[in-house]
């Protein structure tokens, strides 16, 4: 849009809002972009203090002017996001492995160090399906076509591959953006999540990962282990969602398995191209020759090519393997017969063996790399199931499943009704008994079937795709031993688990510890667990044991301050137990978009982690829009990928910021600000008559539900209460009402009340972690508004409920961002952050008029107006304030 010099000195945000503008007068008319660019222009000139009260003219607008103006915001700001992800707005100084490498070899830290550390790391970013992301994926595909077009345009590039003028695409991009219908129509399936995330690792992880190993190899000197790979939850999380059953198990790993052998054969063939070798000109292995003359392929014109029919043996067996495990011929049938490849091993052999013949012919440019060793790296990476894919269901559904196997079975007629010892003494004879408890002849209740159906497929995509494919059973609401052991039951009852001395699982069970009550719980649990002797085998044997971490529910449990420092505490006091049972600790930390969910910058985060509790092993769910944030687009996931890795070996290796003095100190000033907060949380959300009536009526929590962004449903339970209430529509309707509420409240009163304000400011100073979590709570001070949200607080009906809480909240917001400032020795917000600064005094003059249209809209609905554009305008509005905060879900 014109005259954007004025809001922002980057040159992309200018010519892409430049195009924005002329798409709209074009396709708009001269009259709907005039409109919007008086409203744009009065609404900047109102964030910079010039000409007063500016009236923007929003109620002069018709319902048709209204959803076309909410889409033009939307898109601007979506472009926006575009231009700074491009400029490096996000980019972290340091957070790349070959600065991680220097920084800890100024520490006395060499590379001999580093791959210890490597040989038994993992560091794997899990893709989810929680429900934040707004946008369509075809919103998102021209998005991405956005950035590579303008990829071409940075290197002077005026025309496409096709002959399309480069700046002429962008446009036409732009105006396929402003014609795609933006609200979908029907709710998501768990099918059409499954798809999203394998385009993420199929047209970004698969190309992007084995590219990364190739930098790090030369940082390091040698080749490193694959220790950083993709996970995924998507068509194994049940929790809460009963659209997830055994179906969409097995299509999820179906549809992940033919994506990477795809791959493969993409490779190959690629390879076969390229290697034209002959044995005129060099000398050639024994081992080689053997793979060719293996291969059946005896045509005289490739004679005296080695290369090319050993890979043409290769591509037959590959192509084998794609027919065997999906079920399907491949797109580039085989010209020769070959057996399936039993594993992703004997294909690397093979390929190893090209790569070492290559090796020994000579010390020259093809000895070593190229993209024989990316496709050898993704095999590695990716075997033969692309990511690994976690099972995930809850306590109390694991309690019923068992309880119902125990009475069919005759073994005990009330289970539920034993204590945790007794359940325990009984779980652990059942668990070394070889007899199974499921009987082909008895009837069980729909909800029993479907998990054992789930773990039948497990069952059956490990003998198919290996054990690699699924790793772990995540336990939510994880609380006690037994909850646990009831995985093992489950597991042992399709040959997942296997008695014995020791006993063997092929699948880990994972307790992930979610409110505050059970992160203090969870080192007295794992100790309990440890001290079963069949269990401490298990684990010493695979020597690693997982715990998660949730940041979502111990936030809407405790509040921001008290639920961040509570899983702190938790991963530190967790160490000496695992150090105790001689087990690797691997933590996997439940984060995300917002920070009322544990968002904010990966890299700062995993370094902020307690000393002992990273050990070079880490996994942390990426969700909603922060997996297209992250990894839309090639260079994106490079830069997030690589400040993953580079955090992991910096809180893995470099010595400990703080003393034990310090961190004694410290700890003991966090555990009193902590217990201030959490009462003040507490009191305002869970003690105040009327609170749930006011949230509910405050902030759009209703309309958010309609806006079919996921597959599974809001609450975890039929009720309105805010317990049962899942924490992304809690944090997501606070954002939209501009008080984001659960990244901050709480905070205000513990700093204020805290005496020693110069000990805040040297920890603010001195601690990563107080420094992360000040910079967090920072970001999202900065993005709320509390005279926008008192408009908001207009809708609550009754005035006196009104009247009574949202002072509490205006005035903890004003504590927390003075308390802020003076913790770190600022004038104003965002001053030590310019580039984020920027970032969002961007964005206010776009969403400020979104959220006073939001709020007219709302109130005609709940008035009864039955006019569908109404309707359609609020979800807009939604959609285009989500996709301007960034990270607000």
């Amino acid at each position: 849009m014109a005259d954007l010099p004025t809001i922002t000195n980057n040159p992309d945000v200018r010519f892409l809002g430049k195009l924005l503008g002329d798409v709209i007068r074009a396709y708009g008319g001269d009259a709907l972009f005039k409109r919007t660019e008086y409203i744009r222009s009065a609404s900047v000139d109102r964030h910079r203090g010039v000409g007063g009260d500016v009236d923007l003219g929003l109620d002069r607008l018709s319902l048709d002017e209204t959803l076309d103006f909410v889409r033009g915001f939307m898109l601007f700001s979506m472009l926006a996001n575009l231009a700074e992800d491009r400029q490096g707005v996000a980019a972290e100084p340091g957070a790349d492995v070959a600065a991680a490498l220097q920084r800890l070899a100024d520490q006395g830290i060499g590379k001999d160090k580093v791959m210890r550390l490597l040989d038994h790391a993992l560091v794997a970013p899990v893709l989810t399906a929680h429900p934040t992301e707004v946008r369509r994926k075809s919103m998102i595909d021209h998005r991405n076509r956005i950035a590579q077009l303008m990829a071409l345009r940075d290197r002077k590039i005026a025309t496409t591959q096709e002959g399309d003028d480069v700046e002429q695409a962008i446009a036409r991009q732009i105006a396929l953006l402003w014609q795609t219908r933006v609200l979908r129509r029907e709710r998501l399936y768990v099918a059409d999540e499954v798809e999203t995330a394998l385009s993420y690792l199929r047209d970004v992880f698969l190309p992007v990962l084995p590219g990364l190993y190739q930098r790090w190899d030369r940082a390091l000197g040698e080749r490193t282990p694959s220790f950083l790979k993709p996970g995924s939850w998507i068509g194994g999380d049940r929790d809460g969602n009963p659209n997830v059953v055994a179906e969409s198990l097995t299509s999820a790993l179906a549809r992940s398995c033919e994506a990477v052998l795809g791959y493969y054969l993409d490779a190959v063939h690629a390879l076969g191209a390229e290697l034209s070798i002959s044995t005129d000109h060099a000398r050639v292995s024994d081992e080689l020759l053997q793979l060719a003359a293996a291969s059946g392929d005896d045509a005289p014109s490739r004679n005296d090519e080695p290369y090319r029919r050993a890979l043409s043996g290769v591509y037959a067996r590959l192509a084998a393997t794609y027919r065997a495990l999906t079920g399907k011929p491949p797109a580039r049938p085989a010209a020769l017969k070959g057996e399936p490849y039993a594993d992703p091993q004997a294909l690397r052999r093979d390929l190893v063996t090209i790569a070492h013949a290559l090796a020994e012919e000579g010390a020259g440019p093809l000895a070593s790399g190229g993209a024989l060793g990316r496709l050898i790296r993704a095999v590695d990476t990716f075997g033969f199931h692309l990511a690994t894919l976690d099972l995930r269901q809850n306590s109390a559904v694991h309690e019923r499943t068992v309880a119902e196997l125990l009475k069919v079975a005759g073994v005990e007629p009330d289970y539920l009704a034993l204590d945790e010892a007794a359940r325990v003494a009984l779980l652990r004879r059942e668990l070394a008994n070889v007899r199974p408890l499921v009987s082909p002849y008895a009837a069980y209740s729909a909800d029993t079937a479907s998990e054992l159906a789930i773990l039948r497929a497990a069952a059956e995509a490990h003998g198919k795709y290996g054990p690699a494919c699924i790793r772990q059973y995540i336990v939510s609401m994880a609380m006690s031993v037994s909850d646990l052991l009831e995985v093992h039951l489950m597991l042992k009852e399709v040959g997942l688990y296997v008695p014995g001395d020791p006993p063997s699982a092929a699948i880990m069970a994972v307790p992930l510890f979610e409110t505050v009550g059970d992160l203090e719980a969870a080192p007295g649990i794992m100790a309990e667990w440890f001290a079963l002797p069949e269990i401490a085998a298990l684990a010493v044997g695979r020597g690693v044991q997982e715990v998660m971490i949730g940041y979502s529910d111990s936030n809407k449990d405790g509040g921001y301050l008290t639920s961040t420092w509570q899983l702190s505490r938790a991963s530190e006091a967790l160490e000496p137990v695992f150090e105790q049972a001689h087990v690797g600790m691997q933590l996997f930390h439940g984060r995300g978009g917002a920070v009322g969910r544990g968002g904010g910058s990966s890299f700062a985060a995993i370094q902020a982690q307690p000393r002992g509790s990273v050990q070079g092993r880490i996994r942390i769910t990426e969700q909603g829009e922060v997996i297209a944030a992250k990894y839309g687009t090639a260079e994106s996931a490079t830069t997030n990928l690589e400040a993953m890795a580079a955090a992991t070996l910096l809180a893995s290796l470099a010595p400990p910021a703080l003393s034990d003095a310090d961190h004694k100190r410290f700890g003991a000033a966090m555990d009193e600000l902590s217990a201030t907060a959490f009462k003040a949380y507490r009191g305002l959300v869970y003690k105040t008559e009327g609170f749930r009536t006011f949230f509910r009526e405050m902030t759009p929590i209703a309309e958010i539900a309609n806006l079919k962004i996921g597959s599974r449903p809001a609450s975890r339970k039929k009720s309105d209460a805010i317990e049962d209430l899942r924490a992304i529509p809690w944090v997501f309707s606070w954002a939209q009402a501009r008080v984001m509420l659960p990244g901050w409240y709480g905070v205000g009163q513990a700093l204020a009340a805290f005496e020693d304000k110069a000990l805040l400011r040297e920890m603010a100073q001195a601690w990563p972690f107080f420094a992360a979590t000040l910079d967090n709570m920072e970001q999202v001070i900065s993005k709320s508004d509390m005279a926008i949200a008192e408009r908001y607080c207009s809708l609550v009906k009754d005035r006196a409920l009104a009247d009574a809480i949202f002072p509490r909240i205006r005035d903890g917001w004003e504590q927390a961002r003075d308390g802020l400032l003076d913790a770190t020795g600022q004038s104003r917000l965002l001053e030590k952050n310019p580039g984020l600064d920027a970032s969002i005094r961007l964005r206010l003059p776009y969403i400020e008029p979104l959220n006073l249209l939001q709020i007219e809209l709302m109130k005609r609905h709940r008035a009864g107006e039955d006019d569908p554009r109404i309707g359609e305008g609020i979800l807009l509005s939604i959609n285009a304030i989500a996709t301007a905060l960034r990270n607000s879900g």
